[in-house]
């Protein structure tokens, strides 16, 4: 949810019912906004306002470089318990002064659990999000989501439009809870007669920021059908640069056996 309206609805839901989950983390959570930290705690809580992934809330007294000013309270059984606020970053250097809105801030109150004196800062509204060192691309990290991505020496071949345009005897598979297993092949096995440069980028929390290619057969565009990571997060490294067809647009035979497209969201 976002927006003042939403925000308060989510509050009011969070207050009433309680999140879905919550998880305290001892790693280190720093957020970058206006070239300067504005948070910065070993003491940021994974709150679980859905089932899909996590947010981040930061405990208040961990603001730094910048205050809270409250826009509107939120009362709860005639009770106030939490406040729309605006986060307010100085200015600094030759830098203007920068806010931050859709900030949600809890109130210090035992009956909030652990909710008690934390606040969600929009992970959209802020330049850069840090885990330890580390940037966080979209959202923040499922920690009950894994990603493992394994050698394997079974033959595959990639058809497209039933033509074969990649084919190898070695690729990386990559399975990620909740995704079909996605094969990552080395550049050399794909024909490059056929790969058309993309503007496209997307990034993803566990893997980076992807860039793609379009494939042309017979004359044929199938927009954005190939991904890869020339920079991928440290976890995902060993796909750097191997490049990815979607299972749902294309003919993979796999060790001589025609998988089946699976039925996803990219489909």
């Amino acid at each position: 949810m976002s927006g003042r309206y939403g925000l308060a609805e989510l509050a009011q839901t969070l207050i009433e019912h309680g999140p879905r989950k919550a998880l305290e983390t001892s790693r280190r959570i720093r957020a970058i906004h206006n070239h300067i930290t504005v948070v910065d705690t070993t003491k940021a809580v994974f709150v679980w306002e859905h089932d899909n992934f996590p947010t981040i809330y930061v405990p208040s007294v961990d603001i730094r470089n910048g205050k809270l000013a409250d826009k509107q309270n939120i009362s709860v059984e005639l009770k106030e318990r939490a406040a729309i606020s605006q986060l307010i970053v100085p200015a600094h250097d030759v830098l203007e002064e920068k806010r931050v809105d859709g900030v949600l801030r809890f109130f210090p109150d035992v009956t909030l659990g652990p909710l008690s004196g934390l606040v969600r800062i929009d992970f959209r509204s802020i330049d850069q999000w840090l885990e330890e060192d580390e940037p966080i691309f979209v959202h923040a990290k499922d920690p009950f989501k894994r990603v493992d991505i394994l050698r394997s020496e079974r033959p595959i071949e990639v058809k497209v439009g039933g033509k074969t345009i990649a084919k190898t005897e070695s690729s990386m598979h990559l399975l990620e809870t909740s995704l079909p297993t996605r094969y990552y092949l080395p550049l050399a096995s794909v024909d490059q007669t056929v790969l058309r440069k993309s503007n496209l980028k997307t990034k993803c929390p566990y893997k980076g920021e992807a860039e793609y290619y379009h494939v042309v057969v017979d004359g044929k565009t199938h927009e954005n059908l190939v991904w890869y990571y020339n920079h991928p997060t440290h976890e995902s490294g060993a796909i750097a640069k191997l490049l990815c067809f979607y299972n749902e647009k294309v003919d993979i035979i796999l060790d001589g056996e025609l998988q089946e497209r699976p039925k996803t969201k990219f489909a």
